[in-house]
């Protein structure tokens, strides 16, 4: 079965970094645009960053712009978010996503979630 794995979450003061990586399984990784979201409490689950399946576009949520960088390797089956000059309001929940339309935009069709992993940030 397809399963999406995420690591790399923890606690980091205001102005650090943190990489996240999602390891996939039981798809064919290069056909799926992948994505990043996120959900903080009592917020909705908002699109951070996506990919395409080859990796030549990129999208991004324009408060990280500048900040967070997504990137894939397809021979490792995993999916990474560079994460920096972290800020409060980027806590959250951060969950990947496998968008079948290969796009990786923020309106995608995605099909397989992680079970996300949790970034705080500290003032």
């Amino acid at each position: 079965q397809v399963q999406l794995v995420e690591s790399g979450g923890g606690l980091v003061q205001a102005g650090g970094s943190l990489r996240l990586s999602c390891a996939a399984s039981g798809l064919t990784f290069s056909a799926y645009g992948m994505g990043w979201f996120r959900q903080a409490p009592g917020k909705e689950r908002e699109f951070v960053a996506g990919i395409s399946r080859r990796g030549g576009y990129t999208y991004y949520l324009d408060s990280v712009k500048g900040r967070f960088t997504i990137s894939r390797d397809n021979a490792k089956n995993t999916v990474y978010l560079q994460a920096n000059n972290l800020k409060p309001e980027d806590a959250a929940v951060y969950y990947c996503a496998a968008d079948a339309t290969g796009r990786g935009t923020g309106t995608g069709f995605f099909r397989y979630w992680g079970h996300g992993t949790q970034v705080t940030v500290s003032s």
